[in-house]
């Protein structure tokens, strides 16, 4: 005795010639290959998407890097040599890698600010406020950084010269 039940099956673990022969439908190929086709959109998306994140965060990292190389440059500086103007530029430019000449990369414009210390204490005139800023440019992104800090006459250059 045949029992189907519709499953394709005449006989119990055997399939019709029917449905052994049948093929995908032209809907179920086009379903198909629109998933395929969004997941490979979406894996090209993450990739795109981590390659940019990676990217800013070695850039910010180069410009933190180049913050601290101006302020403890500036620290390393006598007193006299801090209050005379014409010492520390007040203005630079610095490259993502400086040692290639091919490809520097990315290129960052800053800026140093020496002034009074906004404190009001006795010891404000042997202090000064040092600000430096970093400003460069990721893809069409304006991106900028700054640092502030604090120099004193009796500083970390009396210890070293």
């Amino acid at each position: 005795m045949k029992t189907s039940l519709g499953t394709g099956l005449g006989e119990i673990g055997r399939r019709s010639p029917r449905r052994a022969l049948a093929a995908f439908s032209l809907t179920e190929v086009t379903v198909g290959l629109g998933i395929i086709g969004t997941c490979v959109a979406a894996l090209f998306s993450g990739f795109t998407t981590g390659f940019f994140t990676i990217k800013m965060s070695r850039e910010n990292l180069r410009a933190t890097q180049i913050l601290l190389q101006k302020a403890e440059a500036i620290r390393l500086q006598s007193w006299d040599q801090i209050l005379n103007p014409t010492n520390i530029p007040t203005v630079f430019i610095d490259r993502y890698d400086p040692n290639s000449t091919s490809s520097p990369g990315t290129i960052y414009t800053g800026s140093i600010l020496i002034t009074n210390c906004p404190i009001t204490s006795s010891y404000s005139n042997n202090l000064r406020m040092v600000q430096i800023s970093v400003n460069w440019q990721t893809g069409s992104l304006d991106r900028s950084r700054t640092y502030t800090t604090y120099v004193a006459r009796n500083g970390l250059q009396v210890y070293i010269y």
